[in-house]
């Protein structure tokens, strides 16, 4: 499988949103393999992550096509002008800056399925974005610090600091250079599957990452092609018996090429391939190389079977040979499929499975098979309160070791848009993770709420 841009957890991913303000408010202690969340992303940028979904292209004549209306958008992403943010703009540019505090209560704060302890924590985040308002191209660039504190378990504190910028470069109306950046400090938090046994703190790396993709059309077909770097340098951190486990085994880059190809039938209807091929170079030990290369490869249709009702469907084959004898050469069958149905215009109803042969994290020898399941919705109680609720089941089954986990999770969120510059959010999130190695068994609930300042 090719590489993640950077190992996050599944709730804090799957269940964050479009929104920092959504997302703020629990730690990242839950990380499974699946983490990617329901959504579309619009032409160009769905080229840099060629497996998501896409919405269908415009074939007809602009003055033949029935407007959309606000209401006939998605729940999640509809634009409603009397609650967005105004921005600041200072000639070619539009800046938004934001500011979140949140608060939370964690029951089980490691993670642990024998040493359960609770706690409190604040987070709090400063943000700022850029984006141009040229005429051609683009460059949109984005800063966020977010920093955690427990009031206990102080060693679980910490601070992320991430930039990014996507560009494009608009060569002719159906050709663009596609570009991305980001620059981070990040950690991975304890309990997720990426942190080293016995650590009591978040395992610090730095990230490095850049991507460089063509995007052509021509006529009813859509190609792209591009590669990708990815560096990861990690740091050291503390066990419970006050030990150093070294995490320098880890560090290496990720080097990726991806491709996706659709042809539409018509403005309802498509088929596509796409594919990514990875080769990780990294340190390793000197007795276990985490050196290991493969590819993930689907093809699919995507339909609009009404107006009510839209999905993807794609089935293909992943391989991953690794270096280490221990789990040698992974592979098999790999499927995604999403589905959207709109009973009213209120509510949108998303389902979203998918099964990977892959390894617990980028940097990481541990290979598994896994299979999510997830079930959400968006309901649009007033244009300015949603309620968002989500639940998911996945299976994973761990290769080179007699392992098989299997993951509950479940969310309820309830959005509250104030006006043009402020929002706020609740919200319940409850985890479990039944191992049959037990000491990987555990629960959790999270409560917590935030509040957001956007200009």
């Amino acid at each position: 499988m090719a590489a993640r841009r950077r190992p996050h957890s599944l709730l804090s991913r799957l269940l964050g949103g479009t929104f920092l303000a959504v997302s703020l408010g629990a730690g990242q202690a839950q990380a499974q393999l699946v983490i990617d969340p329901i959504r579309e992303i619009a032409p160009p940028w769905n080229a840099l992550r060629p497996f998501e979904s896409t919405p269908l292209p415009v074939l007809s004549e602009p003055k033949t096509r029935d407007p959309v209306a606000p209401e006939d958008t998605p729940v999640a992403t509809r634009v409603r002008p009397e609650y967005a943010p105004r921005g600041i703009r200072f000639g070619p540019w539009m800046y938004t800056p934001t500011l979140t505090a949140g608060a939370f209560y964690d029951s089980n704060v490691f993670s642990s399925s024998t040493n359960k302890q609770a706690d409190f924590a604040s987070r709090f985040s400063a943000g700022l974005s850029a984006q141009s308002l040229w005429e051609r191209h683009s460059l949109d660039m984005r800063l966020i610090a977010d920093t955690t504190n427990y009031r206990s378990n102080t060693s679980l504190n910490s601070t992320d600091i991430d930039f990014s910028a996507n560009g494009r470069i608009d060569i002719d109306h159906s050709t663009q250079v596609l570009g991305r950046f980001q620059a981070a400090y990040l950690h991975d938090e304890i309990g997720s599957l990426t942190s080293p046994t016995g650590a009591i703190e978040p395992t610090p790396y730095g990230f490095l990452s850049g991507d460089v993709t063509l995007r052509k059309q021509f006529g009813r077909i859509t190609t792209s092609g591009g590669a990708r770097v990815d560096r990861y340098d990690y740091g050291s951190v503390r066990a419970a018996d006050g030990a150093t486990i070294n995490q320098d085994a880890r560090d290496g880059e990720v080097y990726t090429a991806h491709g996706r190809i659709d042809y539409a039938f018509s403005e309802k209807s498509a088929v596509f391939a796409a594919f990514e091929n990875n080769w990780r170079e990294l340190r390793g030990t000197p007795t276990t190389s985490l050196n290991s290369n493969g590819y993930r490869a689907l093809a699919g249709v995507n339909l609009e079977l009404s107006r009510l009702i839209r999905g993807e469907f794609a089935a293909g084959y992943l391989r991953q040979n690794f270096a280490s004898a221990a789990i040698g050469d992974v592979s098999g069958p790999a499927y995604r499929a999403t589905l959207t149905w709109r009973p009213t215009r209120q509510m949108d109803v998303h389902f979203k499975t998918e099964q990977v042969v892959t390894t617990t994290s980028d940097t990481s020898p541990t290979a598994a098979l896994a299979s999510s399941y997830q079930l959400g919705a968006d309901y649009e109680l007033r244009p300015n309160l949603i309620l968002s609720p989500l639940l998911v089941y996945e299976k994973d089954k761990f290769q080179g070791m007699d392992r098989n986990d299997n993951v509950y999770a479940a969310e309820l969120r309830l959005k509250h848009l104030i006006n043009n510059w402020a929002s706020s959010s609740v919200y319940y999130r409850y985890l479990q993770r039944d191992s049959s190695v037990a000491i990987n068994s555990y629960d959790k609930h999270v409560i917590g709420f935030n509040a957001s300042l956007r200009f």
